[in-house]
């Protein structure tokens, strides 16, 4: 007889990839009802850091846990944009007080004070680095300009050459972008 996994053990196997982190939606989706995890949360086996959003306390932070929660708050379709990107890579010696999250649609009200979401029309480009939806980079330094100073710009754009986030042309297309 096969041992029945525990609710727990799922929702843990879902934060394991997710910065500590689970959705609700997440865990119905793997077979948890969402029921659950609030009495998970009640035995101390999950915080609940929003409605619908949980962080297993023993799972190790990373440099990326704050950009995860921010766009798991800001929820579907969200992606970093702008100075975050560039901060997420050390680039541009920039460090923002907000977590710039571009949203597609209307998303919740009540967002804590290091959030800043700006709404975007749908067809931007995005892609995945360390499993967070963001801007591509070469859009990000683009997007900086007149908030960051051009050299600055210029110098995160070789830098991000140099560790791979542009490809030749991508980082042509920025200094274009940054001369104009």
């Amino acid at each position: 007889m096969a041992a029945e996994v525990k609710y727990r053990e799922i929702v843990r196997e879902i934060a394991l990839d997710h910065y500590g982190y689970v959705t609700t939606k997440e865990a119905a989706e793997a077979g948890v009802p969402p029921v659950e995890l609030p009495k998970l949360a009640a035995r101390g086996g999950l915080v609940n850091v929003a409605y619908g959003l949980y962080r297993v306390p023993d799972i190790p932070p990373t440099a990326y846990d704050q950009f995860a929660e921010a766009l798991l708050r800001a929820g579907e379709g969200a992606y970093l944009h702008g100075e975050s990107v560039l901060s997420l890579f050390n680039l541009a010696d920039v460090n923002p007080r907000k977590i710039k999250v571009a949203v597609h649609r209307r998303a919740r009200s009540k967002m804590p004070p290091y959030v800043e979401l700006t709404r975007v029309n749908e067809g931007a480009r995005t892609t995945f680095y360390e499993g967070l939806a963001a801007q591509p980079v070469a859009d990000a330094i683009l997007e900086c300009r007149g908030r960051i100073e051009r050299e600055r710009l210029r110098d995160a754009a070789k830098q991000a050459r140099s560790e791979g986030l542009l490809t030749t042309a991508e980082l042509q297309q920025v200094r274009k972008g940054l001369r104009s």
